[in-house]
């Protein structure tokens, strides 16, 4: 089979590998265009376009596919039977949709139509949810609206995940799956079922404001917070007029002693919440590495009875 494969993350890379192994022809591949990061500022291409690079595939990073007739030519060029995309980052426009004659397969970690938009795995953590999953899709012009081709059996989660962390788990479970949808998508086998609109729900597009502490919020949703906001926007407050980044919690058995009130005690940082308590055991103040709770009441004692985020 014929494939345009679009993607930008490790997770993307790993989809891509799968299509590679079981012998489709990846005929072009679709990435974010490099970001600079370090301290001379030089740009670093993505995980996909490292691996493509590795396997000899030809990689475009187009800074948009919207009124870029040039792009768009260059795809039906390709004559792919199917385009398949894994966290590309950018919505596909609608003339990029119609190009290919099996149309646009997409991985979602989530079962939809739960959780549709940008923040599936974000929201399902915050949400307090027990199970969630993944589903591989047909793209239409909605958000995530498409017929679903096949969904992973619920996932059950303890209620320690973390964002990252989770995302990976249900990406790779996506990718188990996408050889064998594309095999039955191609000799019908399998047949696209629309999603049921009144189930639906919506995530939003998060922003770093998010990641801000309110200690009045009960103790389970700042840690659910904590573990959802890893690794962007994370979570933090302020403290002697310094940002204070917050990494790793648990929900204390302490009582509140107040709103975003310090207690330090043993090597222990304690924080009061809106109901219950919160003890940090992770943590970064601005310009410092971060360290072990301990390690940080050893260097800033003066912690003890201040009052977090004023």
């Amino acid at each position: 089979m014929r494939i345009t494969f679009f993607g930008s993350p490790q997770e993307s890379a790993d989809a891509l590998d799968s299509l590679i192994k079981v012998g489709h022809q990846v005929i072009a591949v679709y990435s974010q265009p490099g970001r600079r990061a370090g301290r001379g500022r030089a740009k670093s291409p993505t995980p996909v376009s490292d691996f493509a690079l590795a396997h000899e595939l030809p990689v475009f990073t187009p800074r948009g596919l919207r009124n870029n007739p040039e792009e768009l030519a260059r795809l039906a060029e390709t004559n792919s039977d199917v385009f398949v995309v894994v966290a590309y980052g950018r919505i596909l426009p609608p003339e990029v949709l119609r190009i290919p004659p099996m149309g646009v397969v997409n991985i979602h970690p989530s079962l939809l139509p739960r959780y549709r938009g940008p923040s599936p795995v974000v929201t399902a953590i915050l949400d307090g949810q027990s199970q969630t999953g993944v589903t591989v899709m047909l793209l239409d012009e909605g958000m995530d609206t498409g017929p679903i081709l096949a969904q992973s059996p619920p996932i059950d989660l303890d209620g320690t995940e973390r964002g990252a962390d989770l995302q990976d788990r249900l990406f790779k479970e996506g990718a188990l799956l996408l050889p064998a949808v594309l095999e039955g998508l191609q000799d019908g086998s399998i047949t696209p079922t629309p999603q049921n609109d009144a189930l639906a729900t919506v995530t939003t597009l998060l922003e770093r404001s998010d990641g801000e502490i309110v200690w009045s919020s009960p103790a389970e949703q700042i840690d659910r917070m904590v573990r959802a906001y890893d690794p962007w926007p994370g979570t933090f407050t302020s403290w002697n007029g310094k940002g204070l980044k917050v990494i790793d919690v648990a929900v204390s058995s302490e009582p509140s002693t107040g709103a975003g009130a310090v207690s330090a005690v043993d090597g222990r940082l304690t924080i009061g919440t809106g109901t219950g308590a919160l003890e940090i055991t992770r943590l970064q103040i601005e310009g410092r590495q971060a360290v072990a709770a301990g390690d940080f009441l050893r260097g800033q004692p003066e912690i003890n009875g201040a009052t977090l985020g004023t």
